[in-house]
């Protein structure tokens, strides 16, 4: 019998792309998927329209209930955490509902795990749990210092589920990626916002002078990764999940309006948001020790074919743009 997988938060960008590339390249090795998602704006349930309903069940639901959790955790092998709130920007005007599903969904997953006592949970975080930092790369010994609501939420989340691990003895293992980007991505993330203003001829709006930097990672390498940790990966530990390309804003805007043969004069510069993290920077080298891990998708071939998914589908994105 193959494994019966939930995947919460699997309307969203991360994890519909999980769901759909475990449907087309691991089939035969899961006998179930379902999806749980509580359609926010950022879960759409257009991101799963080109998956058969025979191939997975959805229930719209919350990480957050209880209830709900615990009956659906102990009829899957293993859970996968991808529901989050994630946009930095609306953390800083708004804090509690990144604490309420990034902390408090966490705690309720750990806690059906842990009433259970079987099952493995991977609990997906981010790089920005570890701060800022101008040189060299992080480890997973890094100390965490979260600079913004969104990533304290998630820090938050990962200490919580070491504490399971470490005092309850549950299988969690825990992901920290570098910034993804790829096919229905929300616009309100830097990639997707640069395109789609640009497919409207607006201008693409770059935070201070620019000069931030972030590591690339497309989402297609993310899902491979998350497989391979949660075959393979050791409980109670954390993986970097990183995509091997630094670029500073205006780089990575840069090349957007290259592959667009557009000119740079469609660059405006706005003021600085809070609490902006300069730069971020993982080393994988663990994932790649212990997994296989290593990102295959060239950022030329992901940034052409993700501008190329924005041009094709402006019906999918549209309506989700705000001015």
């Amino acid at each position: 019998m193959g494994l019966k997988l939930l995947v919460t938060g699997g309307a969203g960008f991360i994890g519909s792309n999980f769901a759909k590339m475990v449907v087309g390249q691991h089939s035969s090795d899961v006998e179930k998927i379902t999806v749980l998602d509580k359609l926010t704006y950022a879960g759409n349930l257009n991101n799963l329209a080109d998956v058969s309903p025979n191939d997975f069940e959805f229930i719209k639901g919350d990480i957050c209930d209880r209830e709900l959790v615990l009956k659906l955790c102990r009829n899957h092998d293993a859970w996968i955490n991808f529901a989050a709130e994630s946009h930095v920007d609306r953390s800083i005007e708004n804090s509690e509902q990144f604490i309420k599903t990034n902390v408090l969904g966490v705690q309720t997953l750990l806690e059906s795990a842990r009433e259970l006592g079987e099952g493995r949970l991977i609990q997906v975080s981010t790089d920005e749990v570890y701060g800022s930092i101008d040189e060299g790369t992080w480890d997973e010994l890094q100390p965490l210092q979260p600079n913004s609501p969104y990533s304290a939420s998630k820090a938050s989340g990962d200490l919580i589920a070491r504490a399971f691990h470490n005092t309850f003895g549950v299988d969690v293992v825990v992901t920290r990626c570098s910034n993804n980007y790829g096919p229905y991505q929300n616009p309100e993330k830097v990639i997707p916002r640069f395109i789609t203003n640009l497919i409207q001829n607006k201008p693409i709006e770059i935070y201070g002078d620019g000069s931030n930097v972030r590591d690339w990672l497309h989402v297609s390498d993310h899902c491979n990764a998350i497989w391979s940790v949660l075959s393979k990966g050791k409980s109670g530990s954390t993986y970097n999940i990183g995509g091997g390309l630094e670029l500073n804003n205006v780089a990575l805007a840069q090349k957007i309006l290259e592959v667009m043969n557009l000119k740079e004069d469609l660059i405006k510069f706005i003021p600085d948001r809070l609490g902006h993290d300069f730069r971020y920077s993982v080393d994988y080298s663990k994932a790649s020790a212990e997994l296989g891990y290593y990102p295959k998708v060239s950022f030329e071939e992901g940034l052409s074919s993700t501008i190329d998914w924005y041009l094709e589908n402006y019906a999918w994105w549209k309506s989700l743009v705000t001015e």
